[in-house]
């Protein structure tokens, strides 16, 4: 099983914070962002490699960051060439690159390097081998309609399996969040190129889980723990000082 750590964005909406750092690697307390996803995915057992995919501006930052670590995982920092917001790839672009480049042939977990979250990540990775081999997405029920509008809104039957998926709603149907933590088994990795080749949408990943769930089952994990979503500055500044996060 392999990781990608989605990281490749410019962050503009944090400005000046991310004029020369990236966000996952802004620290939360005692240390950055991404340290916290870090933390539990070098403790699966099946898990031998992390790849962190991210821009030419912050490919140093990132490579710095992998040798100060010292991760249990093979940490490959993966530079998608591009140097401004305009011409990022996009997060579903990001993802085909690395599965392309580095030929992966695994089931891969992707989480986004701005995503802080307290569940077990090993238990969504056990959800997801259950529904196997369909991919799987962490969902989180944030109880507000207007919030709800921001993200991209699910609502599931009780199996689990995602019956609809909408991008930012103006009228959601529930309250119920995707967030970027998926889980694609190896045999379903074909599927990302299948999707940019019919679709001009590279960068918002719900738009590709919109998609496939038209296509075939997917599956949502439910949490009920805590979870942040980096967007903006007033949200990094009421938790840069608070976050307790998973205690493992």
């Amino acid at each position: 099983m392999k990781a990608l750590i989605l990281a490749a964005g410019y962050a503009t909406r944090l400005y000046p914070l991310t004029i020369g750092m990236p966000k996952p690697l802004l620290p939360i307390k005692d240390k950055p962002i991404i340290n916290y996803t870090v933390e539990q995915l070098e403790k699966m057992a099946e898990l031998d490699e992390i790849y962190v995919v991210t821009n030419h501006r912050f490919y140093k930052n990132f490579k710095t960051w992998a040798s100060d670590y010292g991760c249990k995982k093979k940490i490959t920092i993966v530079n998608d060439k591009t140097l401004t917001n305009e011409e990022r790839l996009g997060a579903i672009g990001d993802i085909e690159l690395v599965i392309k480049e580095t030929k992966i042939d695994d089931d891969l977990v992707i989480v986004a390097g701005d995503n802080l979250f307290a569940f077990n990540l090993l238990d969504f990775v056990n959800f997801s081998r259950k529904y196997s081999p369909n991919c799987s997405v962490a969902l989180h029920d944030i109880n507000s309609l207007e919030e709800a509008k921001k993200f991209g809104i699910v609502t599931i039957d009780n199996d689990n399996k995602i019956l609809h998926f909408t991008e930012k709603p103006a009228k959601p149907e529930s309250t119920l969040v995707a967030i970027c933590v998926y889980y694609f088994p190896k045999n379903k990795l074909s599927m990302v190129s299948k999707y940019l080749e019919q679709s001009k949408h590279s960068d918002a990943p719900g738009n590709y889980i919109s998609w496939l769930v038209k296509k075939e089952n997917v599956y949502g994990f439910t949490f009920n723990e805590e979870w942040y979503d980096i967007g903006d500055k007033h949200t990094y500044e009421s938790i840069k000082d608070s976050y307790k996060g998973r205690q493992i």
